[in-house]
């Protein structure tokens, strides 16, 4: 069993490697610089009076979730509504999935909300995942603005979408913590674009 200062040093190394991972990130001006072209188009999509739509698997669904809830809810302060959708019902996931297929999950969800305008971001720590590529496949193919979220070198997505972030981490939770972080930097964001700012 290990002893108290033994579980002290493995949580601050957990510390440390996440603070080496944005370390990294944020002297990478080009990453950066995505970033910020990232918060523009979502807060551009948004003012046009059109919607963001996101979507991943896992860990990343449930930041994908997290996202969303932020807009349509509350960030930091009151604020109207922001639109804002993460692809997270059970129903369609298990009816696309059982009937067409895993891979399919994500695009039928694109083709049935998505509209020219709109923004898709996707989230990935691999870029590899298939039903997120054919997400921004069908997104494509609809005048829908796609925005990744990716990591491990960006994987097959890697100059895909029209805006994207590769962050650094060798594993999915560091990965997942650097995409957590853009996700609130693009809420306040936003909201400081759109004039709900204090």
């Amino acid at each position: 069993m290990n002893d108290a200062s033994s579980t002290t040093r493995g949580i601050d190394r957990a510390f440390v490697d996440a603070a080496a991972a944005l370390d990294v990130f944020r002297r990478d001006a080009l990453a950066v610089g995505a970033c910020a072209r990232g918060a523009e188009r979502l807060a551009a999509c948004l003012g046009a009076g059109k919607k963001i739509l996101i979507c991943g698997n896992g860990g990343s669904m449930a930041d994908a979730m997290h996202f969303a809830e932020e807009l349509t809810g509350r960030f930091r302060m009151d604020r109207p509504a922001l639109a804002a959708l993460a692809c997270a019902d059970p129903t369609h996931l298990t009816c696309v999935a059982n009937d067409y297929g895993f891979e399919q999950v994500f695009s039928r969800w694109v083709e049935g909300l998505g509209r020219e305008g709109d923004c898709l971001i996707v989230l990935s720590t691999s870029g590899n995942s298939a039903n997120i590529v054919r997400a921004v496949d069908a997104a494509r193919a609809r005048g829908i603005e796609t925005i990744g979220l990716l990591g491990r070198g960006g994987g097959v997505l890697l100059g895909v979408c029209e805006t994207e972030i590769v962050v650094p981490g060798e594993t999915s939770d560091r990965i997942q913590e650097l995409h957590m972080l853009i996700l609130h930097a693009w809420v306040e964001s936003i909201e400081r674009a759109l004039g709900h700012a204090a």
